[in-house]
C-alpha cells in the first residue's frame, strides 16, 4: 500500500461510518476482522459479532469522522489515522467533540485489525 492509497482508504473508511450503515461499514473490514474501541471490553472478532455491535452503538448515537491525518506504517500494511469525531444521542442536545487515533492493519484492501483510542470519560455526560 502507498501513500495515496492509504489515504483514500481512510477517507472511505469515514465515510463509511459516517452513514451509520452496518452492511457498508462492514464492507471496509475482512470476515475475520478484530475491532477493539474504549466501549468494548474486549476485542470484537468476527462479522457477526462486529454487527451486533454495530447495530448497538448506531442505535445508541449519531456520529462524524473526519481525517485529521493519517500514517503510513513503515511495513506498508497499515496505518495510524488521527481523526476529529462529533457524537449526540438521538434527540440530544449539543454533540461532543472529540479528537481520536485508530490503529488500522490492512489485508487485501480491507481492515482486518482495527483498535481506536479516545478520551471515554467526554461520553458519560450524555450516558448519565
Amino acid at each position: 500500500m502507498d501513500e495515496q492509497t492509504m489515504n483514500a482508504l481512510a477517507e472511505q473508511f469515514l465515510a463509511a461510518w459516517n452513514t451509520q450503515d452496518v452492511d457498508r461499514v462492514l464492507s471496509c473490514y475482512t470476515a475475520d476482522l478484530e475491532y477493539r474501541d474504549p466501549n468494548t471490553r474486549g476485542a470484537v472478532r468476527g462479522a457477526q459479532a462486529m454487527r451486533r455491535y454495530l447495530s448497538k452503538l448506531f442505535g445508541r448515537w449519531q456520529m462524524h469522522w473526519s481525517l485529521r491525518e493519517a500514517h503510513l506504517f513503515d511495513d506498508r500494511h497499515g496505518c495510524a489515522v488521527l481523526w476529529h469525531a462529533t457524537f449526540r444521542r438521538p434527540g440530544g442536545e449539543a454533540p461532543i467533540e472529540i479528537d481520536g487515533m485508530d490503529f488500522v492493519e490492512v489485508r487485501d484492501d480491507r481492515i482486518a485489525r482495527n483498535e481506536i483510542w479516545f478520551d471515554r470519560a467526554q461520553l458519560a455526560p450524555p450516558m448519565a
